[in-house]
């Protein structure tokens, strides 16, 4: 199984949203970008993915779980073909990952979070997963 980071602006979707969505989650829409639009079609039902609040907070809160594999988009313009993928909420981690933290971290510099910071959906090898579950206390 693969592993993802999504981010979101807390004044837009927080994580306390996406823990009160509950079992049934959420969607997660409003992604524009072709790479992110191919990473949320990778992803599969049960992948496990860390919530990432951006510009507010710059860290790792929590771990969802794929809920429902992409499907389209239906906010989308005529002729446009994005997709929304549904998420729930499992755990937030006991202790956030800061991007600094991230960052000064050698063995993550080749994480998407670092080399490609404006993409909203990434992929998340199995080493870094590993390491970040650690650096938050699971």
């Amino acid at each position: 199984m693969a592993h993802w980071l999504i981010k979101s602006e807390p004044f837009k979707w927080s994580w306390d949203q996406q823990i009160a969505a509950g079992a049934k989650g959420t969607h997660w829409d409003g992604v524009r970008n072709h790479l992110a639009k191919k990473n949320l079609m990778a992803m599969k039902k049960g992948e496990r993915v860390f919530f990432y609040h951006s510009n507010e907070g710059l860290e790792i809160v929590g771990i969802a779980e794929v809920i429902r594999e992409a499907y389209p988009d239906p906010t989308a313009e005529p002729g446009e073909s994005w997709v929304w993928v549904d998420f729930a909420a499992v755990k937030p981690l006991p202790r956030p990952v800061s991007l600094k933290e991230i960052k000064a971290t050698p063995a993550l510099a080749k994480m998407s979070l670092v080399t490609c910071m404006r993409l909203s959906v990434q992929p998340v090898s199995d080493e870094e997963w590993a390491l970040i579950m650690g650096m938050g206390g699971l």
